[in-house]
This record gives structure tokens, sequence and C-alpha cells, in this order.
């Protein structure tokens, strides 16, 4: 597919980290107006990450859209705090805060020294019968299970998470458009650890998720302040309410052109 007449900035940001090389990487593209959406899923898949964001500013506030290189997806927190990220320090540096339209509604991240934090809906604990599929994909049986958009699953400890090796095309048969493993933490600096696995979205394994935390965090919401990931991705987490507030570091990785053809 020709670009065409459409030139945009691109810019790859790692989020939930301080350093390069960690995190969950992100790319994020800033738009005067919108593409056409098949161009936007050419360009996600193209990059390949897990999530690729288009923006483009619509009066005060910025409307934001995700797609993964397998289709448009509603929610995603990392992308989100790493499109902040390139918005606050690359085109509004005096602001120290952005408003996105989005899918799940309006969504404000405010910068607060070196942390973004972003202010989301929180999910739903729909809890369900752990089945004996549930076992076969991951190789494990989980203690608990619980339904929103997403499947999560609770394991019985850190390592079972940290050793785990699912059955990629056994989780595509779960519930749920993402699978989340959580387990207690083993590491006195953190309350809970994760993994996440998207392989109907073409993400075999998603390094430091923000939106799975929004259900994640109302299952450990009286314990739960620092998350650790696969990737040395650190999150922290708050529960307020219907909402939950996730913040994290960024950090530019890259920064170049998409070009017409």
């Amino acid at each position: 597919m020709n670009i065409g007449d459409i030139i945009m900035k691109q810019y790859i940001v790692d989020a939930f980290t301080h350093k390069v090389f960690a995190g969950n990487q992100a790319a994020v593209c800033i738009l005067d107006v919108w593409p056409d959406d098949k161009l936007m899923q050419s360009i996600a898949k193209e990059n390949n990450f897990s999530e690729t964001a288009f923006v483009v500013k619509e009066g005060k506030d910025y409307h934001l859209r995700w797609f993964t290189p397998g289709g448009e997806i509603d929610f995603c927190g990392h992308a989100t705090l790493g499109t902040s990220y390139v918005i606050l320090n690359y085109y509004e540096k005096d602001q120290q805060e952005v408003s996105f339209k989005t899918q799940v509604g309006k969504v404000i991240v405010k910068r607060k020294d070196d942390l973004y934090e972003m202010d989301f809906p929180a999910y739903t604990l729909n809890k369900v019968e752990v089945t004996d599929r549930m076992e076969e994909a991951l190789g494990i049986r989980p203690i608990e299970a619980y339904i929103d958009r997403d499947l999560m699953l609770v394991l019985p400890d850190a390592a079972s998470v940290r050793n785990l090796k699912p059955n990629l095309n056994k989780i595509k048969e779960l519930e749920g458009l993402i699978v989340a493993v959580t387990a207690h933490a083993d590491q006195e600096d953190f309350d809970c650890i994760s993994r996440v696995f998207a392989p109907k979205l073409g993400i075999p394994e998603d390094p430091v998720t923000g939106s799975t935390h929004c259900m994640i965090t109302p299952y450990w919401c009286h314990r739960l302040r620092k998350q650790e990931s696969e990737r040395s991705g650190i999150l922290s987490t708050k529960l307020c309410g219907e909402r939950v507030k996730v913040a994290g570091q960024a950090v530019l990785f890259s920064k170049g052109t998409i070009l017409e053809d």
C-alpha cells in the first residue's frame, strides 16, 4: 500500500521504565488529520510492536487510537503512557497534563516529576470457574479465574508466573481478548507479578501492560503498590472507586518520519 500524501512523525517510546531496552515498546504517530484505517493497520503491522498509537489534536484534547498487528484495540495503557510522554515533552512542553478522547471515554494523564499518572476506568471482576482448558493452555492449574474484556488467571506463586510456558494456540481458544496471569510477588519491593499473552491480536506476549492492570489492580487493591514484569518494567497502581490510576516512567528510544512513497 502506498502512503500517498500522508506524512507523519513517529516516536518509539519504552514505557514503564526509565531506561531504553526495558519496559514495553510503543510507536506513537502524530497526525494532523486521520488517514485511512487500512493505512494505520499497515503501519502497525509493519512496526510489529504490541501497539502503535495514532493521535490527532481536536480542540484542546487529543483523539487517541491504538492498533495492534492484528487489528484496532479499544484500550491500551502503555501506548497511552508513550503518547503522553511524546506530547508533553515535544508538543505541549509547558503543560502538566493531557486529555485524550478514546473508545473507553475521556482519559487524563498528569505529569508528576518523572512519572506519568493515567486515570483509567476499572474493569469488572466477574469470577468464573477454573477449567481444564485453562490448565491445558498454561501447563498449570490456576487457583482463580476472572473475566471482563480480558481473562485474568491467578496462579499459586510468583515462580509459576515467571516459569510459565503457555501453549499459545490453546490460549487463543480461551475466553477474553487478552489472557493475563498474576500471583503475589516474592520480592519485598513489589506486591504482585504478572504476564500478559495476546495471541488473538498477533502478540505472543506483551511485556508490561497498563490496560490489563485495570483488572489486576481491583483484585490486589488491598496490597498492590508496584508491579513487576518479565521485561524489567515497573508500574504503580491505585484503585479509586470505579477508576484505576496507573503511573510509570517512559523514555524515548528513537524518532523519525514516515514519508510518502
